[in-house]
C-alpha cells in the first residue's frame, strides 16, 4: 500500500509541474537566410504581426531592429484541460487516501475542489504582453540573401514560418 502512495505522490509531484510549464516563457530565436529583397521581407512582416494584434513599440535604426508587443490571451481549453488533469489527479490521491487510511473516501474526495486552481494558475500566468523582435543582419559576402533575425514565442515562429511566403533556410547559430 505504500508503494502505492509513494507512486501516487510521484505523480501528484509530475502534475504540479506540468501545470507549473503551462505558464513558462517559450521565447525563441531563429536566424532565416531569405532569397528576396528587404523591403518585401520588412512589409511581409510589419503587415503579418499587425494582422495578429501586435504594435509596434520600438524602431531602432542603428541595428536594423523592430520590436513589437501584443497582448496574448489564454486558452480556455488549456485552462480547462488542466482543471480537469488535476482534479482526476487529486481525485486519485483522494482513492489513494481512503484506502490508506481505511475511511470513507467521501471525506478525501473534498480535495477535488481545488481542482479549479490549476485553470485558475494557467489563466492568471498565461495573460501576459509578449514581445517579438526582429532584425535585418548584414548580408554575407557574395551572396543575395537577406539574413533576418526574429525573437519571439515558440508558437508564434512556427505559425509564421508556416505561412512565411518567401524561400529561406534555417541558419545555425
Amino acid at each position: 500500500m505504500t508503494s502505492t502512495l509513494l507512486l501516487t505522490i510521484l505523480l501528484m509531484i509530475g502534475l504540479f509541474f506540468f501545470i507549473r510549464g503551462s505558464i513558462k516563457d517559450r521565447t525563441e530565436i531563429v536566424t532565416l537566410a531569405c532569397q528576396d529583397n528587404e523591403d518585401n521581407i520588412l512589409s511581409y512582416l510589419r503587415n503579418y504581426f499587425l494582422q495578429r494584434s501586435y504594435q509596434v513599440k520600438a524602431i531602432d535604426p542603428d541595428k536594423n531592429k523592430v520590436t513589437l508587443e501584443g497582448f496574448v490571451s489564454p486558452s480556455i481549453f488549456l485552462a480547462s484541460f488542466l482543471s480537469f488533469l488535476a482534479g482526476c489527479g487529486l481525485f486519485c490521491f483522494a482513492l489513494v487516501l481512503s484506502m490508506l487510511f481505511k475511511t470513507e473516501y467521501i471525506y478525501f474526495v473534498g480535495l477535488v475542489i481545488f481542482a479549479p486552481l490549476a485553470g485558475w494558475f494557467y489563466w492568471r500566468g498565461a495573460s501576459r504582453v509578449e514581445e517579438v523582435a526582429f532584425r535585418l543582419d548584414a548580408k554575407p559576402e557574395n551572396s543575395k540573401d537577406t539574413i533576418i533575425t526574429i525573437q519571439a514565442h515558440r508558437d508564434e515562429l512556427i505559425e509564421l514560418q508556416s505561412s512565411f511566403p518567401f524561400s529561406y533556410t534555417v541558419q545555425d547559430d
